[in-house]
């Protein structure tokens, strides 16, 4: 999986505040209903293609670039909401952005034991351990946001070390994501590292 978003050399004030005061109108509010009605299709897919690799050991392509493209629009607009990087995050599951790049390579096969380990034992060996560090790591990473905004504000200048932080916090959750839609085999990893 490559999960990128561009640190810039410099952030606009000006977007900063627009986004911090107006943020919620012109960005989430539209982008969001929309994902509302496209996240529902994608659970839909989700569940069909459960049944789709249960039987067959593959996860349909089709289904699978379009969760990409979703994870991509959720990533598009969660880097902006993060401040972490400027610009209007564009509309669309097939939509491309200077700032941020996700690619995941799609699996030939998938294992249906692992399939069915997730389904009934996932809970238990994924989201209690990765949700529980998570959740701090969200703490800090909102902490940081915080923290960035003001350095943004009087500088223009994201410090590098939170924005790699913040990035990581969304890719570590990114990858425990693709592990329980199925499209992946491999266990996330503890970290949010590339």
């Amino acid at each position: 999986m490559k999960f990128e978003i561009q640190h810039q050399e410099r952030y606009s004030r000006g977007e900063l505040l627009l986004r911090t005061f107006l943020g919620f109108f012109y960005i989430l509010l539209p982008h969001a209903f929309l994902l509302m009605f496209v996240g529902l299709w994608g659970a839909i897919l989700q569940f069909i293609s459960f049944w789709i690799v249960l039987f067959t050991g593959r996860y349909p392509q089709s289904f699978f670039e379009f969760q990409v493209g979703l994870m991509k629009w959720n990533l598009r607009v969660n880097s902006r909401l993060f401040n972490l990087s400027d610009g209007y995050p564009a509309f669309g599951v097939n939509a491309t952005d200077e700032f941020t790049n996700f690619e995941v390579e799609y699996p030939e096969k998938l294992s249906r034991g692992l399939l069915l380990l997730r389904f009934f034992f996932g809970w238990i060996y994924v989201i209690l351990p990765h949700g529980l560090i998570l959740m701090f790591r969200m703490i800090a990473t909102n902490f940081l946001v915080f923290i960035s905004w003001f350095a943004v504000l009087f500088t223009g200048n994201y410090p590098k070390s939170f924005h790699e932080f913040n990035v990581g916090t969304l890719r570590w959750n990114t990858r425990v994501n693709l592990y329980l839609y199925f499209m992946t085999d491999d266990y996330p990893p503890f970290t949010g590292k590339e």
